[in-house]
């Protein structure tokens, strides 16, 4: 499945929802389950990490449908197999 499907499956399942809830309140809840999944990777459990990381991109692909971004192609437009800051693959830039 490509980042595109997921997120057309994600309108089709919730935008009705999504789209009611508006903007502030679907980032609210994106912010909430990246906080989930930086508790859950303190822990073990491998099987909440893969549930976490489910939520997150099930919600920024949310927000991007009600925002009418295309996920996939706002990616790959920035990451075109390169690294935007350094135009390298791997990435050459300096830790700071």
């Amino acid at each position: 499945m490509h980042i595109h499907e997921f997120q057309e499956m994600m309108y089709r399942i919730y935008f009705h929802r999504d789209s009611k809830r508006g903007v502030n309140g679907t980032y609210n809840w994106l912010v909430d389950e990246v906080k989930e999944l930086g508790e859950a990777l303190k822990t073990d459990d491998k099987k909440a990490l893969e549930n976490e990381f489910a939520d997150v991109i099930a919600w920024l692909c949310s927000l991007a449908n009600i925002t009418d971004v295309n996920l996939e192609k706002a990616a790959l437009n920035k990451y075109d197999n390169k690294c935007p800051k350094c135009g390298k693959s791997p990435c050459q830039c300096q830790f700071k």
